[in-house]
């Protein structure tokens, strides 16, 4: 049987791992056992935090679209219901994005879908 030489797809294999830790901190960006063990605990957060990140846009929207109602004297919940009930379909994102950038067109949604019948 012939012999395998693997010194240029194990050095391949360190480099990659030590490619994704550039930016780590202390040891873990350099010595290849720490950037392994600093890999392996990353990886499994960045999952996590692809989660929280759209919670807390969420959040971030909420909050941004309050702030906007209720200078047009309307609090969220209220502005939420009534924009449901007149079948209304733009979303948070949308509605914080106008509320910052367009407040005319805002005030005019929100008069759209408080206005009685």
């Amino acid at each position: 049987m012939t012999r395998v030489k693997r010194g240029v797809v194990a050095h391949k294999k360190r480099e990659k791992v030590l490619k994704l830790t550039k930016g780590f901190k202390w040891g873990r960006k350099s010595k290849e056992r720490a950037a392994k063990e600093a890999l392996l605990h990353s990886q499994s957060r960045m999952f996590k935090g692809r989660k929280e990140k759209k919670r807390d846009m969420r959040a971030l929207w909420q909050v941004q679209v309050n702030a906007a109602a209720r200078q047009q004297g309307v609090s969220y919940s209220v502005l939420m219901g009534a924009l449901k009930k007149k079948n209304i379909e733009i979303d948070r994102k949308i509605l914080s994005e106008l509320a910052k950038t367009e407040p005319k067109v805002f005030v005019k949604i929100v008069e759209a879908a408080t206005s009685a019948k």
